[in-house]
């Protein structure tokens, strides 16, 4: 599986077709789905172009996405940094509606940050399901601690350059894989920056689901600045020799 990671936290204007707004969301689904991804994982945006937790702001991303992209699953971030604390971030998440009313199908939790199981308490109870973000060693103890990995849709492990631990984000991947032990839900495994391109060859030799996208780097294995989002899952694909598109499910 390859999801396309659209936005991230990037600021506006830093590339020329970084989707802000829902129908720029929805347009790069949709060309990202037919290059070769099978879900998206966006960071919802205000009018200014900043993230936002706001529920009508996310239902009106993934409004857009779901009806230009029908049945590609869209994925919302939770991180720290878009609600000014944890228990303001707790209470807009309460907010959301759940998919069958507009809702995202899922969110991504960050596991090393405060209030996360509470957090993702509160999304399992809407019927949103759990990509739980492990970024070091020793927020996969944390987590494996607890009883949410058997509540999770998937595992996203994720080596980020400077705050993931080690030389090399192969490096940084196998220790948080190593503490993280056998594991019942899907893990997806995807690097950052300079590390993007190196984790997601490895994760993908290693039979792992992976991410591509103008969130984890503007740039192609060549080191060019990539045209979209597009054309990065197009070379994720052949990077791994050209893994299978999932189709869209067309509307009824």
């Amino acid at each position: 599986m390859i999801q396309a990671c659209l936005n991230g936290n990037r600021r506006p204007g830093v590339h020329p077709r970084l989707p802000v707004t829902p129908a720029q969301l929805a347009d790069a689904t949709l060309s990202s789905a037919a290059a070769g991804a099978s879900m998206v994982h966006v960071h919802p945006r205000n009018e200014r172009g900043l993230e936002t937790l706001d529920p009508h702001q996310v239902v009106a991303a993934v409004g857009a996405i779901r009806e230009r992209a029908p049945g590609i699953r869209v994925s919302v971030t939770t991180r720290d940094g878009i609600a000014d604390t944890s228990h303001e971030k707790l209470a807009l998440v309460q907010a959301w509606p759940g998919p069958e009313l507009g809702g995202p199908d899922c969110a991504s939790v960050n596991w090393h940050e405060d209030g996360a199981a509470d957090l993702a308490r509160t999304l399992v109870t809407k019927g949103i399901t759990i990509e739980a973000g492990i970024w070091t060693p020793q927020a996969a103890t944390r987590f494996v601690a607890t009883h949410w990995p058997w509540r999770v849709e998937r595992i996203l492990v994720e080596a980020l350059p400077g705050i993931s631990r080690g030389s090399t984000g192969r490096w940084a991947v196998e220790r948080i894989l190593a503490a993280l032990g056998m594991l019942p839900a899907q893990v997806l495994v995807h690097g950052e920056g300079p590390w993007t391109w190196p984790v997601l060859r490895w994760a993908r030799a290693a039979g792992y689901a992976t991410r591509i996208g103008l969130e984890d780097t503007l740039a192609m294995p060549s080191g060019h600045e990539a045209y979209d989002n597009a054309a990065l899952v197009e070379a994720a694909r052949q990077e791994v020799g050209g893994a299978a598109t999932w189709p869209l499910r067309r509307p009824t």
